[in-house]
């Protein structure tokens, strides 16, 4: 059986311990969960640039101990006792005073005492609100026109800067030329000095001479040998890199809302809930988002984030407004054969009643095949027009869903349901 080892060599900062780290994730997920469920109500749907602060009640990290019972004799040395004598009794302490008891007075900032405070990292954040929720039939869209560059390894070459210098590979050529060029001198030396433990052994009249001339020739083979460079510049051998293309993925978002007077501010909050969800969810498997916001009435039109959620409107629906818009961006700047697009739209289902057929004909026929997803989302209860004509959609297009939600509480539990992984519960 084969030993296999598995080192981490992840830096830790500030000389914490990653492994201590993720134990301690592990083991209170349930609160850091319902934190970072709670911390998209104040954000932009942009702003993902940091993580979160988690609280966690002191009770939730306490461990089961063993300890001795109060039964029996017991003699305890209490070390600075000036009041207590043999025989007293101690009083136990008054409320308030200790462990927490709640009996300090009220301040309207910092951190309670008993909440063990700590930072969820933005990769640690977006990892558990998207632990168990995959794009459904992802199939990204690659960029060759437009690639970006990365540098990576191309082996060795004889020129290069100082850091780039391989030590090993470089000594490892400078030992075999040193070989390569002493062989035939050292396989001559042994032969020589295999022939001069000879000559001393022989007793004829020439073999001081021939003695005298074989080691002369050692000398100067031994000479040779040493004169051989221990490391040459042609030994030297430096890293290489190459800038290659990558084929980068993108995606573009397209957020669709009805701004008509029948969407108050607690509709439109739920509709901002449900894009930031989305966005924060594509942002990890896509390497560019681009968002698009598309607000509409009875005419429709592209706004920026701060106008998407906060202009108030009056007057009528019509959503195919958007539709149509939604179309006519996509054809001018977002290609389906360069871009992965994206739509979710949100509104209270009430819609021209003329217009939802349109609607559903718009989708059906020029948006969802462009699309690699739409959901609609619908932030009111009663079942209207649109609803009706959205549902025959929805039975018909894997990669088109709808959903309700009419509260804050129901917009994660949709969004979960809409882009669970299969086989995982919403």
């Amino acid at each position: 059986m084969s030993l296999q080892q598995i080192i981490d060599r992840r830096l830790s900062g500030k000389n914490k311990s990653i492994g201590n780290r993720e134990r301690f994730l592990r083991r209170n997920k349930e609160q850091i969960r319902e934190a970072v469920k709670r911390a998209v109500d104040g954000r932009g749907i942009r702003d993902i640039e940091r993580g979160e602060d988690v609280h966690i009640p002191k009770k939730d990290l306490s461990e089961p101990v063993f300890g001795h019972g109060d039964g029996g004799i017991r003699e305890v040395v209490r070390p600075g006792n000036q009041e207590y004598v043999k025989g007293d009794r101690i009083a136990k302490p008054k409320g308030g005073q200790s462990g927490g008891g709640g009996g300090g007075e009220a301040s309207d900032s910092g951190e309670g005492e008993d909440d063990f405070v700590f930072h969820l990292s933005k990769e640690e954040f977006m990892q558990v609100f998207f632990e168990d929720l995959a794009l459904p039939n992802l199939a990204r869209t690659t960029l060759a026109d437009t690639p970006e560059w990365r540098s990576q390894r191309a082996g060795f070459v004889s020129d290069g800067t100082p850091t780039n210098l391989h030590v090993v590979r470089s000594m490892r050529g400078a030992l075999g030329r040193r070989i390569a060029l002493g062989m035939d001198k050292r396989r001559e030396l042994h032969e020589l000095e295999a022939r001069e433990q000879e000559l001393l052994k022989e007793d004829r009249p020439e073999t001081p001479r021939l003695l005298l001339e074989t080691r002369e020739r050692i000398q100067h083979l031994r000479e040779r040998i040493e004169a051989i460079p221990f490391l040459d510049p042609i030994d030297l051998r430096f890293r290489s890199r190459v800038r290659i293309p990558v084929p980068t993925t993108r995606a573009v978002m397209f957020c669709l809302m009805d701004v008509s007077g029948s969407m108050d501010e607690g509709r439109k909050d739920l509709a901002k809930r449900f894009f930031i969800l989305l966005y924060l969810f594509l942002t990890r498997h896509y390497e560019k988002i681009d968002v698009v916001f598309i607000r509409h009435h009875t005419q429709a039109q592209e706004v920026d984030e701060q106008e998407f959620f906060h202009a108030t409107e009056t007057g009528g629906t019509v959503v195919s407004s958007a539709l149509v818009l939604m179309e006519q961006i996509i054809r001018e700047r977002y290609s389906p054969a360069e871009w992965n697009i994206y739509g979710a739209q949100a509104s209270d289902g009430d819609n021209w009643h003329h217009d939802s057929g349109r609607c559903r004909e718009l989708l059906a026929d020029k948006l969802l095949p462009l699309c690699r997803y739409f959901a609609y989302v619908q932030v009111a209860e009663p079942e209207q027009n649109l609803w009706d004509e959205y549902q025959k959609l929805a039975e018909e297009v894997p990669y088109f869903a709808m959903r309700k939600a009419v509260e804050a509480s129901e917009i994660y539990p949709v969004f979960r349901e809409l882009f669970k992984k299969e086989g995982a519960t919403a």
